[in-house]
């Protein structure tokens, strides 16, 4: 006998009351504390209950009763299949309204610290067509909707574009993104059409086999393009023409590599790229500091709004040439020698060996020879015994991953005991944990929310803490 299914709650006629964390909406019914996701404040709805706990419930939409007066339509054809740019239809007004209260409660809420009041979030000023970075997946077979399922006369065609949210073998087939400027979408629909005109196999992400892979582009500020395409077999009969063709068909890409990936996955950080074409890296500009891009470094992917973001990350640290800065987790050295010229020595330490040679290069491109950059476990390097080779810090600036900052990291950081602090993150709820720990001897004195990722949740937070006296 086969197992009784539960039967599935439904509640009907839901307010969605406000915006909550981490992108979803929260409603109140009865008392219980409902999340659900795409959902808009002010929609009226009928729910499915996903997941019930003791103090809260998630839940997905059933139908839309009654749309949300600030609700829009979404500008892209895609949206609800890709995953993303999931906030389109919230005005860009609203969302940087909801983002910048999610970064004031986390702080709040996690952190309990004293907070002066929040400086405005910055907005992006453009909301599409502003990533310099995009990568897409390559597939044997496209993901189909539910009407193309059911007609008999579509096959299943190969494509190019992004995965489906929760399922790893499935790629929407894409025409058209607004989230990058052109010839982004032309390179990529060139290669779709070269490839099936040629007879080029997709990759099948379930057998594991089939020639193109993925597909990287990059176009930068100082208007210079690279491409990348992973291919999954080692076949240059087929990867040398077909690159050929698209310089003939694209002379503006200054860098043209492929890389061959026959892994399980899709990581090429630990393979060997090819120049096909071009120079090997492409050049970024901020400020007046030029940064070298190479197929694997790291650049934040909103160029414009990076320099914003940094110039509020300078404001805070407000170095002079008498200050030592240490810049922790200095990725490719973007922040250190953005702000080198204004100390007297710059030092960062970063987990990617690579990043680290790329911070480096990116020093003497620009004649600037006050930093020293190192690679490592930041736990492991940064150490009293580093701190007395290398200089007492004045001003400390932590950018870390989403996870924030390990605790012995902390307890170093009050042990060097800088004068200032200042806390870049892309996740206010682990930066409000870390900010808890420095509280003793720290204090908030200016926070900044900056908006990195229009139609996202995601937000950037800028903190500085000065020592308490």
């Amino acid at each position: 006998m086969g197992r009784k299914r539960k039967s599935q709650i439904i509640l009907t006629d839901v307010v969605v009351n406000d915006m909550a964390a981490e992108g979803k909406c929260v409603c109140r019914v009865d008392e219980q504390v409902i999340f659900v996701e795409g959902a808009v404040p002010g929609d009226v709805v009928d729910l499915i209950i996903t997941k019930k706990r003791s103090n809260y419930s998630e839940a997905k939409i059933q139908s839309i009763k009654q749309l949300s007066p600030i609700r829009q339509k979404p500008f892209c054809s895609y949206f609800g299949k890709c995953g993303g740019c999931k906030w389109q239809t919230i005005p860009y007004e609203k969302q940087t309204e909801y983002k910048a209260r999610e970064v004031t409660n986390n702080l709040r809420r996690i952190g309990h610290i004293e907070l002066p009041e929040a400086l405005p979030i910055l907005p992006s000023e453009r909301n599409i067509r502003y990533r310099n970075k995009l990568e897409y997946t390559y597939s044997a077979k496209r993901w189909l909707t539910d009407e193309e399922l059911a007609d008999p006369n579509i096959l299943k065609t190969p494509g190019v574009g992004f995965h489906v949210p929760g399922l790893f073998d499935k790629v929407v087939d894409i025409t058209e993104c607004h989230l990058q400027a052109e010839p982004s979408n032309a390179i990529r629909n060139w290669t779709r059409t070269y490839a099936q005109q040629q007879g080029l196999t997709f990759y099948d992400l379930r057998e594991r086999t089939g020639l193109l892979r993925n597909l990287t582009i990059r176009t930068c500020s100082t208007g210079e393009i690279m491409v990348l395409i992973a291919f999954g077999q080692d076949d240059k009969e087929k990867i040398l023409p077909m690159l050929d063709a698209l310089r003939q068909e694209f002379p503006q890409i200054n860098s043209l590599m492929y890389v061959v990936n026959t892994k399980l996955n899709d990581t090429i950080t630990d393979l060997d790229i090819e120049c096909h074409s071009g120079l090997p890296y492409v050049n970024e500009r901020m400020g007046d500091v030029t940064f070298r891009i190479g197929p694997k470094s790291f650049y934040q992917t909103n160029s414009e709004q990076a320099k914003r973001l940094y110039d509020v990350v300078a404001e805070f640290a407000a170095p002079t040439t008498e200050n030592v800065v240490y810049d922790l987790y200095t990725g490719t050295g973007t922040i250190a020698n953005y702000i080198a010229r204004k100390a007297l020595k710059v030092v960062g330490i970063e987990y990617v060996p690579e990043a680290i040679e790329d911070a480096k290069v990116n020093s003497q491109i620009n004649g600037i020879n006050n930093t020293e950059f190192f690679a490592g476990d930041m736990k492991d390097v940064l150490t009293l015994d580093f701190v007395s080779q290398h200089g007492q810090p004045d001003i400390v600036i932590v950018d870390p991953p989403r996870a924030g900052m390990h605790p012995d990291v902390v307890k170093t950081i009050l042990l060097m005991s800088p004068k200032r602090i200042v806390y870049v993150s892309c996740n206010s709820a682990t930066q409000a944990r870390d900010m808890q720990m420095l509280d003793a001897d720290y204090r908030v004195v200016a926070y900044r929310p900056v908006d990195m990722f229009p139609h996202t949740h995601h937000v950037e937070n800028v903190a500085l803490l000065e020592k308490r006296v």
